[in-house]
């Protein structure tokens, strides 16, 4: 692995434009690719193209879609030196976290054929059509209508909080294509394109002031056959399977990456250093101690799931476990962050205050406990299912 790890490093030295090595001064630094995604600069452009020449977009998916083919080893060697020189993620996106793996498991050939190139380079950009007004957690209860017209599906109904629907190119999307079915049953996975006739979007706003939210409308909407995902009537297995990855995505919120500046670092910004050197805040300093030592338990616990599930024992509800303390711990170093900016991180706009981007982000960090699936529904989760309690 020396040789390997030796050829990353050379690699990414050469590669990596400087201003990827640079923290993210907010969301919009992140590049979500699609069709109509705008480039922030030149080296997000170029930092994006070379990774998905290289196929490290996706490092573990195959090399015949495009993918880096790398085993755990290896990708976990490229995150540990792009960590190194504080190298951003090239690209973020629902298609990796999320579709992806569900369409190497139940997808067709061909499907994989076409759809998962243009999620590695950055060209499709997804959004998610799952929960609905009166199927939120309980998401089996889904009613949008899915009728077989011959040659074409037609698709009426509505879903909700849509993660950005407004700006993607194209929805995966769990309809119910047999209503006498029972409740888990019936359910099929659709994908097709946001700009088909008959799809309407409408921002949710949030009490962050920002929201990437949006109630999504189909009326008659006209779905080519071939976009269904594995078997009619047998979406929920694929549902199931994407959540576990959903969950899993959530979960890594909590852990500080690449581009993020440490809680120690911005402490010292704030409420400086003693003359010992430590910060000058004993009980704050104690604080981020026990996040960043919770953090790095959970990122050991995030490692002995990844071998559990390359030696065959799957992930499952183990899912849960993560989503549901990923989320308490990316509330905590919100908070932190919060508590140590004092009375200027309750600034909501200005420049000093970056248009109160601490505070937002902060009050968007109460979502985690709710997207995904509630902490609640989490908690029965791994009471009855990890646990073996008693309902």
């Amino acid at each position: 692995m020396s040789d390997f790890r030796a050829e990353v490093k050379a690699w990414l030295e050469e590669n990596c434009p400087a201003g990827m090595r640079e923290p993210m001064s907010s969301e919009k630094d992140a590049c979500w690719g699609g069709r109509n995604w705008v480039f922030q600069s030149d080296d997000q452009k170029l930092w994006l193209e070379r990774m998905a020449a290289k196929g490290w977009t996706t490092p573990t998916w195959p090399k015949e879609y495009g993918g880096g083919g790398l085993d755990a080893a290896e990708a976990k060697i490229l995150k540990q030196e792009m960590a190194n020189i504080n190298a951003r993620s090239p690209l973020v996106s629902f298609g990796i976290w999320m579709l992806g793996p569900a369409l190497l498991k139940y997808g067709s050939e061909e499907q994989k054929q076409h759809y998962l190139p243009q999620i590695i380079r950055g060209e499709i950009r997804w959004c998610q059509g799952y929960s609905e007004p009166n199927a939120g957690s309980d998401l089996a209860s889904l009613q949008t209508k899915c009728e077989d017209k011959g040659d074409h599906y037609l698709v009426n109904g509505q879903k909700v909080w849509t993660s950005y629907a407004d700006e993607a190119d194209w929805i995966f999307c769990l309809v119910r294509t047999d209503p006498k079915a029972k409740k888990h049953e019936g359910i099929s996975f659709l994908l097709f394109d946001m700009a088909s006739e008959g799809v309407s979007t409408k921002p949710i706003a949030l009490i962050s002031g920002s929201s990437p939210f949006c109630e999504t409308f189909f009326d008659d909407v006209k779905v080519p056959k071939e976009n269904l995902v594995g078997e009619k009537n047998k979406g929920w297995t694929i549902a199931k399977y994407l959540l576990t990855h959903e969950r899993e995505m959530i979960a890594g919120s909590g852990l500080s990456g690449a581009g993020m500046t440490s809680l120690g670092d911005i402490a010292k910004k704030h409420v400086g250093l003693d003359g010992s050197g430590r910060l000058d805040d004993a009980l704050l300093r104690a604080q981020i101690a026990r996040h960043e030592v919770n953090e790095g338990a959970f990122m050991l616990t995030l490692e002995r799931v990844k071998q559990e599930a390359k030696a065959g024992q799957g992930v499952g509800a183990t899912s849960a476990m993560l989503k549901y303390y990923g989320t308490e711990l990316n509330k905590t170093r919100h908070e932190l962050l919060m508590a140590m900016g004092g009375s200027e991180a309750l600034s909501w706009e200005g420049e000093a205050s970056n248009d109160g981007q601490l505070s937002k982000a902060w009050l968007r960090t109460r979502a985690n406990s709710i997207e995904g699936g509630t902490s609640e529904i989490q908690l029965n989760i791994i009471s009855k299912r990890i646990l073996g309690l008693p309902s």
